[in-house]
C-alpha cells in the first residue's frame, strides 16, 4: 500500500492500532458498571492538564495523564462516599474542566491550538508520542486482561465482591484510572471529546453479536481495532479529520448490526421468556429447588425491552460453616 511509505502515516496507523485496542477494553467494564459516559468526564477534565501543561511550559502528555488520573479518583471517591449522585460529580468535573482547560490554555504564551486535544491530530503523532502510547497502551491491556475476573465481579456486583474478599476499593479506583490513562492514550487519536465513542461503541456492537463476558469484550477489541484503522486509512485518500471519521464508522457498524442482528435478538428474547416461564412453572410445583447448586451464583439472562439480555445474579444456598465463606463461580454474561 502506497501510505506506508510514509513514516507519519506508519505512526499514525501503529497509534490508531493501539488505541482501537485500548479503548474497548476499558469501554467494557464502563459499560458493564453502567458508566458509559464516564469517559466525557474524565477527558475534560484531562484538558485542564493540557491547559497547565501548556502554560508551564512542559509535557500536555503527562500533566493531561496526572490531572485525569486525578479527576478520575475524585469521581470514584464521590460515587462511593457521597450522597451526590456520580452522574452529579461527572457534570460538576465535566464543565470545571473544560473551562479550566480553556482558562489555562488562554494565559500560555505557547499560542498552542486546543483543537489539536480536543479532536485529535492523528497524523501529527511523533516518535515520541508514539512511545508515550505504546507504553500506556501495553499498560492497560495488561491491566484489563489479566485482571479480566476479579475486574468483571467488581463491576457485576460489588455487594458479592466483598463477600468474596475481593478488594472492591482497590479495583474501582484500577478502573477509573485506567480510563484516565486510555483518555489520554486516545487523545492524540481521535480527541478529548471523541474518546468516549471509541471506547463505548465498540462495546455496543459487539453485545449485540454475543451474550458472553469474554467474547464481548474480544469482539468489541477487535471492532475498535477495523473502526480506528480503516478510519484512519480512510483519512489517507479523502480530506476528512481522522478523529470523526473513526467515530462516524463507529457509528455506521453499529446501526447495520443492529438492523442485522435485531432478527436475533428476538428470538433470544423469546428463547430466555419461555426458559424463565419454565422455570417458574418447576419452582411453584417445588420440584426445581432441590436442583438448584449449593453455594453458587448464577448469572442468568433476562430479556430487555430492546430485544437485547441483562444480567442478574441470585446467589443459593446455606450450608456453610460459620465465618467460612467459598467463593462461587462466576459465569461471565453482559448486562
Amino acid at each position: 500500500m502506497s501510505l506506508l511509505q510514509y513514516e507519519f502515516m506508519q505512526r499514525a496507523l501503529l497509534a490508531a492500532l493501539l488505541v482501537g485496542m485500548t479503548a474497548p477494553a476499558v469501554g467494557v467494564y464502563l459499560v458493564q458498571r453502567r458508566q458509559a459516559f464516564m469517559g466525557d468526564g474524565i477527558g475534560h477534565v484531562a484538558l485542564t492538564g493540557v491547559g497547565l501543561g501548556l502554560l508551564l511550559n512542559g509535557s500536555p502528555v503527562l500533566f493531561a495523564v496526572l490531572t485525569a488520573a486525578a479527576g478520575a479518583i475524585a469521581i470514584e471517591l464521590i460515587r462511593e462516599r457521597s450522597k451526590v449522585s456520580g452522574d452529579v460529580a461527572l457534570s460538576v468535573l465535566f464543565y470545571g474542566g473544560i473551562a479550566g482547560g480553556v482558562m489555562l490554555a488562554s494565559q500560555s504564551d505557547s499560542g498552542a491550538n486546543l483543537d489539536a486535544y480536543l479532536f485529535g491530530q492523528l497524523t501529527s503523532v511523533s516518535e515520541d508520542d508514539l512511545r508515550v502510547i505504546v507504553v500506556l497502551a501495553v499498560a492497560v491491556l495488561a491491566v484489563t486482561i489479566g485482571l479480566r475476573r476479579p475486574l468483571f465481579t467488581v463491576c457485576q456486583d460489588e455487594e458479592f465482591a466483598r463477600v468474596t474478599g475481593l478488594p472492591v476499593r482497590a479495583l474501582n479506583l484500577l478502573i477509573a484510572v485506567t480510563a484516565a490513562i486510555t483518555v489520554t492514550v486516545a487523545m492524540r487519536v481521535v480527541g478529548l471529546l471523541l474518546v468516549s465513542a471509541l471506547m463505548v461503541v465498540p462495546v455496543a456492537i459487539a453485545q449485540q453479536l454475543t451474550r458472553n463476558f469474554a467474547l464481548t469484550a474480544a469482539a468489541s477489541i477487535g471492532i475498535g481495532v477495523v473502526v480506528s484503522v480503516s478510519g484512519t486509512t480512510l483519512t489517507y485518500y479523502v480530506e476528512a479529520p481522522p478523529g470523526a471519521t473513526i467515530v462516524l464508522l463507529a457509528i455506521g457498524l453499529f446501526v447495520v448490526v443492529g438492523i442485522a442482528a435485531a432478527p436475533l435478538n428476538r428470538r433470544r428474547a423469546r428463547r430466555a421468556a419461555l426458559a424463565a416461564e419454565s422455570r417458574t412453572d418447576l419452582d411453584t410445583d417445588g420440584t426445581a429447588l432441590g436442583r438448584l447448586p449449593q453455594d453458587d451464583l448464577q448469572v442468568d439472562a433476562a430479556p430487555r425491552p430492546d430485544g437485547g439480555t441483562s444480567a442478574s445474579g441470585t446467589m443459593s444456598g446455606t450450608r456453610r460453616a460459620p465465618g467460612a465463606v467459598e467463593k462461587p463461580h462466576v459465569e461471565e454474561e453482559p448486562r
